[in-house]
């Protein structure tokens, strides 16, 4: 399918062709995850949404005094994040515990 997709796009945008032609495997890593956790691997859903948070926060200020004031607003934000998700477990994940742990027993001297 990709070498349909090249054919058809290459001349329109060259550049990009290319780069996933040449990262192909990388792109393409999360197929050697387990199928129940693949969409939580590549979806974007959780990105949007705190995209979508810090815009609200921005703008309800009606300005940023400074550079500084909006960088902290936006530290604050991702320590909040932090604290909230990383107390959260993801189904998926749950589901496919027995294989990640089969998968990484070697990296991490499981």
């Amino acid at each position: 399918m990709l070498d349909e997709f090249s054919t058809k796009w290459s001349k329109v945008y060259p550049r990009v062709i290319s780069d996933w032609n040449n990262n192909i495997d990388t792109l393409l890593t999360f197929y050697k995850y387990p199928t129940s956790i693949r969409k939580c691997i590549y979806t974007t859903n959780w990105i949007e949404r705190a995209n979508k948070e810090l815009k609200r926060r921005f703008k309800t200020k009606d300005s940023m005094p400074t550079i500084n004031a909006t960088e902290k607003i936006l530290y604050m934000q991702v320590i909040n994040y932090n604290e909230k998700w990383s107390q959260r477990k993801m189904s998926c994940f749950s589901t496919a515990y027995d294989d990640l742990m089969d998968m990484f027993k070697e990296r991490y001297d499981l």
